[in-house]
């Protein structure tokens, strides 16, 4: 498989999530506070490098695939490289640099669900929306004990895994993740011709 295959299917399986988590929302009206950045800058997030693919190619195709590889190399902090915070103070509220191109654990955590001992779905979001938006988070746990059709999160990591099964398995933390999928897109173009246009963008 290509590189731009690969990309292409974890790209069909974020819209497809994406498609699940808008109808799953239309009952479940739950929602991140405004500019709240606490699950980003939570330091032992770890994801696959399969996830961020979409964004180490759309940051290569921007010309900064190899800028960005070098600050993760020399980063110390393990919060997510591309989470940008409000100031050095204020490292809880931010927002995503690359939202568009987020990973796996960014777009399912809050809108899908786990399984507990007993195979039942558990919401799995953060305390912020269990204590701001209580009723509707009791309600909307009550409708998926009752059947509502919620993503569920090993589910979705079994779908990553059927388009490449070591590296959709594989978690690490996240900025090594990031690293990961910069060095790939980078090592697959070194000796093949650039996609049409980047020169021009670059």
């Amino acid at each position: 498989m290509t590189f731009e295959c690969k990309v292409e299917k974890v790209e069909i399986l974020f819209d497809k999530l994406e498609l699940e988590i808008a109808s799953f929302n239309l009952k479940a009206n739950l929602h991140c506070l405004s500019g709240c950045g606490k699950c980003c800058s939570t330091p032992n997030i770890v994801a696959t490098s399969l996830e961020f693919l979409p964004w180490a190619f759309h940051s290569f195709l921007e010309g900064k695939a190899e800028e960005l590889l070098e600050e993760l190399k020399n980063k110390s902090s393990a919060i997510c490289h591309i989470y940008r915070p409000l100031s050095l103070v204020d490292t809880v509220n931010g927002k995503c640099s690359s939202y568009k191109y987020r990973g796996l654990i960014c777009r399912l955590f809050g809108y899908a669900a786990s399984k507990d001992q007993y195979g039942k779905h558990r919401m799995a979001t953060c305390k912020f929306i269990k204590e701001n938006q209580q009723e509707n988070y009791d309600r909307t746990s009550e409708l998926i004990l009752n059947g509502l059709y919620v993503p569920i999160i090993s589910d979705y990591y079994m779908n990553l895994a059927q388009i490449d099964l070591q590296q959709g398995t594989t978690l690490v933390p996240i900025n090594i993740a990031l690293k990961l999928a910069l060095e790939e897109v980078l090592h697959y173009h070194a000796y093949r011709p650039l996609p049409d246009g980047l020169k021009e963008i670059a």
